[in-house]
């Protein structure tokens, strides 16, 4: 009853309860009287009301904007969107006025402060692939992670970011704050987390993703870490990776590693340069390194011990290596691809150059070659 009385002052009401429950990865409310909770083993189960009208959850959503984030975000009918992080980590997305009633989905991060190693136990990735992935951090290529929605993107950020020395100094930019790493003091002591800001009830202040990432060019950040490309903070990104800022890193949604460059130059064009599409491969083509491509499997995933499960086994499913640009084309090679269990195997030789960068990391791609086709 008293953390009841205290989610209900100080927390989402009833919602909260879900949100503590370590077993709990997804909430999903279709209004006050219908929401659905998805399980850590697969399990979706409809619960019963989570507040005792529409008015009040959008009330409870409401004072939760105005309370957490780095700065208010309202809920209204003229702001009818919101997205937020809330005090465990777990992302928050909310719509009104355009539904009937209220929708609220929350996503919960079970896996925070974790490693490539924790994946590797989790079966989303082998140790010849997380030792490639540590040196590739280490030799400070750049990364972009692709895949498709809750498919682990953000998961396999926040282990490739474990891998950065301390000594760096790390810009994260998010649209909404979700990764964390500032909070990680031990593993990112010197971490600065910024967040887009909504402009306020007169239309005005509001500051983009895209301002965030010219701005991170001016605070002696080693690495730049955008959490999520969504629009035309793409182009200053590629700029800022092609200009100093080697080891950043991003996510992006797409359904493959090749279609990540499709996705790029949708982005682009629609971007206030209006970048075509053979300038905007130029500067793929300068600043990604690799795309790690992450798919969920048809397989559930078995219970693992002290980290957890997960509904279905995530995993890494290929590498490309960018090799250049020429017109309408990226050239580049898939040096990982899905093997018989879905999981990334060696593929194809990495260049001469990019090979002895990661031999200088630690990882010495003569050894995985053994046995391999080429």
């Amino acid at each position: 009853m008293t953390d009841l009385v205290i989610a209900m002052l100080f927390g989402l009401g009833l919602l909260q309860l879900f949100v503590d429950d370590p077993l709990v990865e997804n909430i999903d409310v279709n209004g006050a009287e219908r929401a659905y909770v998805t399980y850590a083993d697969g399990r979706k189960e409809l619960v019963g009301p989570v507040a005792e009208s529409d008015d009040e959850l959008i009330a409870t959503i409401r004072a939760a904007g105005a309370r957490f984030g780095l700065a208010e975000r309202r809920f209204d009918n003229a702001e009818p969107e919101l997205d937020l992080r809330l005090p465990d980590g777990s992302r928050l997305s909310a719509v009104m006025g355009v539904t009937e009633h209220p929708v609220i989905d929350i996503r919960r991060h079970r896996l925070q402060d974790h490693g490539l190693e924790d994946l590797m136990a989790l079966g989303m990735l082998d140790q010849e692939l997380a030792t490639f992935l540590r040196a590739a951090v280490r030799a400070k290529r750049n990364l972009l992670v692709s895949g498709a929605m809750n498919a682990g993107k953000t998961t396999l950020l926040r282990a490739l970011a474990a891998e950065i020395p301390p000594n760096e100094r790390i810009v994260t930019i998010e649209q909404a704050l979700e990764l964390g790493l500032d909070r990680q003091s031990e593993r990112h002591p010197d971490c600065v987390a910024m967040e887009a800001r909504l402009p306020n009830i007169e239309g005005v202040g509001a500051i983009p993703m895209a301002q965030l990432v010219r701005r991170s060019l001016r605070m002696n950040a080693t690495r730049v870490i955008v959490g999520e490309v969504l629009g035309d903070e793409v182009i200053p990104m590629l700029n800022a990776m092609s200009q100093g800022r080697s080891g950043s890193m991003a996510t992006i949604h797409a359904d493959s590693s090749a279609g990540v460059f499709r996705r790029i130059a949708a982005y682009a064009v629609q971007a206030p340069e209006r970048l075509p599409l053979e300038a905007t491969n130029l500067l793929v083509a300068g600043a990604i390194h690799f795309v790690v491509h992450v798919e969920v499997g048809d397989a559930p995933m078995a219970e693992q011990q002290g980290i957890g499960s997960m509904p279905r086994l995530r995993q890494v499913a290929s590498v490309r290596e960018v090799i250049d640009a020429e017109g309408a084309m990226i050239i580049s090679n898939e040096v990982w691809r899905p093997g018989p269990d879905g999981r990334a195997r060696p593929a194809a030789p990495l260049r001469d150059v990019t090979a002895a960068a990661l031999a200088a990391a630690g990882y010495d791609s003569r050894r995985f070659a053994r046995g391999r086709s080429w």
